[in-house]
């Protein structure tokens, strides 16, 4: 059925993306600018109805409901799309998407005592990014009560959203000044995280065991306050010598985690204590010291 489903121009996309939980599952969202409106990933969806931790078995639930639906003549798999969403390789795949009135549908065709409240959750979050578009303020409060919900402390939450606040200018320079967004932007983290850290970002997230999950909601409060003081060094950098395009930024990018580098290295020569933690956010155990 894959060949018949019609898919989504990545151009009508804006570079906002993001995870919203139900009862503490991510499910993965992206916007559409063109048709002011969300996709949501079907697997995603599939995996919290079907109470399934693996995804790999929630995919192939949904490509057989999606083969009985199609014989059946149900116009929901018709009305599904794919674009591109994180994966848990951290890479983007393309992967099935509705909106949420078919996402809706779709929900009618699986057996789950989940299926009506998350309905309602569904049309809920489904509409939050018109609301946000109007009032910013928002997306900030729901990312509050997202961390909340988990267990984060109000100490980290505002480490976290300071460092946010800072990556979001970084990216805003970045956007006016000849970069392509996703592909060049990931490539500039990396330069930036490795020079820092001595490790690619991928490493860092297999140091701390993690695999889809988002790396700096893993972080402790000191790698987020030393990830803040690298990109904020790398904007600043990159302002001053006016760099236009990737080369010139990835320069910009490499003195930026340099700065971050520098002050890594006498802080731990202080302290006698490694500021690179392999802390997740994934057990209780993890929990406990990343809020210290």
């Amino acid at each position: 059925m894959l060949k018949n489903m019609p898919k989504k121009k990545e151009g009508a996309l804006s570079p906002e993306k993001s995870i919203v939980l139900f009862e503490q599952q991510s499910v993965r969202r992206i916007w559409s600018e063109q048709e002011e409106k969300w996709y949501f990933s079907i697997v995603d969806i599939v995996r919290v109805l079907t109470e399934q931790p693996d995804f790999q078995t929630a995919r192939k639930y949904w490509n057989k409901l999606k083969e009985r639906l199609g014989k059946e003549g149900n116009e929901s798999v018709t009305k599904c799309h794919q674009l591109k969403l994180l994966a848990q390789d951290g890479k983007k795949r393309e992967t099935d998407v509705s909106d949420v009135e078919t996402a809706l549908r779709i929900i009618q065709s699986i057996p789950s005592p989940k299926a009506e409240p998350f309905k309602l959750w569904l049309a809920k979050v489904g509409y939050e990014r018109l609301q946000e578009t109007v009032d910013p303020e928002r997306s900030l409060n729901r990312a509050r009560k997202n961390w909340q919900a988990l267990g984060y402390s109000e100490k980290w939450i505002e480490q976290r959203m300071r460092g946010q606040e800072v990556r979001n200018k970084l990216t805003d320079y970045w956007g006016t000044h000849g970069l392509k967004e996703d592909i060049e932007y990931a490539k500039l983290t990396d330069v930036i995280h490795s020079e820092w850290t001595g490790m690619t970002t991928r490493k860092h997230k297999n140091l701390k065991k993690l695999k889809r999950e988002n790396l700096r909601d893993h972080m402790t409060e000191a790698e987020l306050i030393f990830t803040a003081l690298a990109e904020l060094s790398t904007n600043q950098i990159a302002d001053a010598e006016k760099a236009e395009g990737y080369m010139p930024n990835a320069r910009a990018a490499k003195k930026g985690g340099g700065v971050a580098k520098s002050a890594r290295k006498l802080l731990e020569s202080k302290t006698g204590k490694s500021i690179i933690s392999n802390n997740n956010f994934l057990s209780a155990n993890g929990q406990k010291k990343l809020n210290k």
